[in-house]
């Protein structure tokens, strides 16, 4: 499985990242509730930094036109988007914007993951999340085993080290953000112990 670590909001957290070779690093942009909400300047500031083959993601909630806009003048590989989404929405935003595309699927029940298959045929991975922003709340992962798709697929929703084990085949990548924090901001140890053992668990699978 690989790895993106969300709301990264300071230099040296994006700089622990791609140093261990995170696959994904993943930037709040426009959700100004979030305590991992970053500025368009500081944006560019991390966005600007070298990044090897780590791949630096845009997530945005109901973007506008205007946002959308604004932000692919970033350095980013992929807008991650939050909304209600088809085909034909996403191929207009992937050929304006020239980004790959990272879509979400909010699960609040099992039939939410069916609603890939709207989408599947225009973006480059699925996220399943749980439903809600920023609540950071679990959902049975065990509902994936009956998708079938070529399309990578992510997963999110209060991962942390314990549940990674039982994301072993259900998932391409594992999106993880508040187990990775101390006080609301990134923990560097916590982003190095994960990523040590995701690698333990990667060897061995």
């Amino acid at each position: 499985m690989k790895l993106k670590v969300c709301g990264l909001t300071k230099t040296n957290q994006v700089e622990t990242c791609i140093q261990n070779k995170v696959d994904y690093c993943g930037f709040i942009l426009n959700f100004q509730k979030s305590h991992r909400f970053i500025s368009l300047k500081q944006a560019k500031i991390l966005t600007e930094l070298k990044k090897g083959e780590t791949k630096f993601v845009g997530v945005l909630v109901n973007p506008s036109e205007e946002e959308l806009e604004r932000f692919s003048g970033l350095k980013l590989d992929y807008f991650q988007l939050y909304g209600n989404y088809d085909s034909q929405s996403l191929l207009n935003i992937k050929k304006r914007y020239k980004k790959k595309l990272i879509t979400t699927i909010q699960v609040n029940r099992q039939e939410d993951v069916y609603k890939y298959k709207k989408i599947e045929s225009e973006t480059d991975i699925i996220l399943w999340d749980s439903s809600g922003y920023e609540k950071s709340i679990g959902w049975n992962y065990n509902w994936l085993r009956s998708i079938n798709t070529k399309v990578k697929k992510m997963v999110a929703g209060n991962i942390n080290i314990e549940k990674l084990d039982e994301l072993v085949g259900l998932t391409d990548i594992v999106d993880v953000s508040g187990a990775l924090e101390t006080n609301k901001v990134k923990d560097i140890i916590k982003i190095k112990i994960f990523i040590n053992e995701l690698k333990k668990i990667n060897d061995t699978n």
